[in-house]
């Protein structure tokens, strides 16, 4: 990887993405295409940590797309290695790893790949996946392009990390958003049935509480129901 004029261009397009749920997928997909680009490779694709495995996430067309597969489903090849130890697989002749990984190698021949070079995708202490690069012929990994893909691995770990967070703030604001709804309503509905039954806030819960448990329905069921559509207890 010689073109540093490229290159920067690439990290200036990846600084500029914003970190939503959306875009995420988006930009997995920008970074194996540009990836295989950047390093005239035959191919590169994304494996993420999802609940403890490793999951096939995005690859582009062709032989890269089989070995992501091959790796989720037997748990074995560069990748997963790479995920385990935290620390960069290259592989310059898949052929010369026929005993440590004879089915991966097996099924790499197959497609028409020669050399992988597997990098951890991670951000801070938090492990999220790894970046496959894939060549079809024999290939001593140089330096150059190891740091190239790890750059662009660690700017992707971080949009992902930092996603995820944003996605669960977001969830949160809804629930707290949610729950706030809810005692608003409840709120109408015990002052509705105060004013027609010339009672107190609490006796009027009282109501809305028995009906809702001998209803077998939720408090807020049964406030929404006084509020919207006049139910009278």
């Amino acid at each position: 990887m010689n073109d540093t004029e490229s290159f920067i261009g690439v990290l200036s397009r990846f600084a500029r993405l914003p970190v939503t749920k959306d875009d995420v997928n988006a930009m997995l997909t920008d970074l194996t295409d540009i990836v295989t680009v950047l390093l005239d490779l035959a191919g590169a694709g994304v494996i993420l940590a999802v609940d403890g495995q490793l999951r096939h996430v995005t690859a582009t067309p062709g032989p890269a797309v089989e070995l992501e597969r091959y790796q989720e489903r037997f748990r074995s090849g560069p990748c997963c290695v790479a995920h385990e130890t935290h620390e960069t697989v290259s592989v310059t002749d898949v052929r010369e790893h026929a005993v440590r990984w004879p089915g991966y190698s097996n099924a790499a021949r197959r497609v028409g790949i020669a050399a992988v070079a597997a990098i951890p995708i991670a951000h801070a202490a938090e492990r999220v996946g790894v970046l496959d690069l894939y060549a079809a012929e024999p290939r001593r990994w140089s330096g150059a392009d190891i740091e190239a893909a790890q750059v662009l691995a660690d700017i992707a770990g971080g949009y992902l990390v930092n996603s995820a967070v944003q996605h669960r703030q977001q969830q949160l604001t809804e629930q707290l958003q949610r729950a706030l709804d809810a005692r608003i309503v409840i709120e109408q509905a015990k002052g509705i049935l105060a004013n027609q039954h010339s009672i107190d806030m609490d006796q009027a819960f009282a109501l809305i509480r028995n009906h809702a448990r001998s209803h077998h329905v939720t408090v807020q069921a049964v406030a929404k129901a006084i509020v919207e559509l006049h139910l009278r207890l």
